[in-house]
């Protein structure tokens, strides 16, 4: 059969719109962030990253946030990450402190960080050093953006404690360098994940646990406590963002460019949002009448003293793994005081 000029105009037409169609489908990228509990402080600057590459790149670019576990559960994350199962993902240095050491410099206990956006300055000082890139690089792991967080806190249930030898025999709900300093004043530190504290204080499994703000009303341990350390602030953990080295070097160099660009604005989001939890945090203790215990300067400079032994004994064993240890800690320290 003989096509006429016409038809043959239409049939190029249509055949070239196929080609053009495929062509946008294909450029187009999906990530996918594995992520635990639900939508909170915590997750913000994720879910403001994801507008901003999404609008950077016309919506070609999209990153699917996934809540609950929905993809892997939290302790398993770096190794989801390792293996290309989702694109991003959040996790605690805690959770599996043999897997990356290099961050748990960042969960010593005492360390001086007293606002987040010092915990920012010092986070991206750490992703940038060498000895850090390559302990991550074995999880084909890239360090995207921290998730800062203020001072963890204890909230707890039963007797209040009136002094830090009252926490001797507590079981408490701890990780990484925090857990080491309960140790080291008597209580208990149990890993417990932040889904199950609720109900393992709930049941008597644990007394207390601690977190920032955000996450114990998040995790709802404020609705079971009677007590808060309102000014004990031993320290914090380190949670990062994280993408598959693989799936950022497909990238094209316009969505590189568009996630890389993401990062400050996400981390200023985060930081605005995170200011806000105050808000809601000292009426919720209040109206729920949870006691709200302040120690001694003196109870808390002996406090402060049991960290040192701990920073040596990190100092050791790192070292003792081939990590410049007493390097990382000295650079953390330093721009810490800058």
């Amino acid at each position: 059969m003989l096509f006429s000029l016409k038809s043959a105009t239409a049939v190029s037409a249509v055949a070239l719109s196929v080609v053009f169609a495929t062509e946008t489908f294909a450029a187009d990228v999906t990530w996918n962030v594995s992520l635990w509990g639900k939508r909170r402080a915590f997750t913000e600057h994720v879910e403001k990253l994801a507008e901003e590459v999404a609008a950077k790149t016309d919506g070609k670019f999209e990153i699917k946030l996934h809540y609950g576990g929905a993809l892997s559960k939290s302790r398993e994350n770096l190794d989801g990450i390792s293996f290309g199962a989702f694109e991003m993902a959040q996790f605690c240095a805690s959770y599996h402190a043999d897997k990356n050491p290099t961050l748990t410099v960042l969960e010593l206990p005492f360390l001086g960080v007293n606002d987040l956006e010092t915990e920012v300055k010092v986070s991206k000082a750490l992703y940038d050093h060498p000895a850090v890139q390559e302990d991550l690089g074995r999880w084909n792991a890239k360090l995207l953006m921290p998730s800062p967080m203020p001072q963890y806190n204890f909230a707890g249930k039963g007797e209040v404690p009136k002094s830090i030898s009252d926490f001797d025999g507590m079981r408490v709900r701890a990780l990484g360098g925090l857990g080491k300093l309960m140790d080291a004043v008597g209580a208990v530190p149990t890993s417990v994940t932040a889904s199950e504290t609720y109900q393992a204080i709930d049941s008597g499994t644990v007394q207390a646990a601690g977190f920032a703000p955000h996450a114990h009303l998040s995790f709802k341990v404020v609705e079971v406590a009677d007590w808060w350390t309102k000014n004990l602030n031993p320290g914090t953990v380190h949670c990062p963002i994280v993408v598959n080295v693989d799936a950022y070097n497909a990238l094209p160099d316009d969505f590189k460019a568009a996630l890389d660009d993401s990062v400050d604005p996400a981390l200023a989001h985060y930081l605005a949002t995170y200011a806000k939890v105050y808000d809601k945090w000292w009426p919720e203790l209040e109206n729920r009448g949870v006691v709200q215990v302040e120690f001694t300067d003196e109870e808390l400079t002996s406090f402060a003293e049991k960290a040192g032994p701990i920073h040596d004994a990190w100092i050791e064993e790192q070292t003792a793994a081939g990590l410049p240890a007493q390097e990382l800690l000295d650079m953390v320290k330093k721009t810490i005081a800058e």
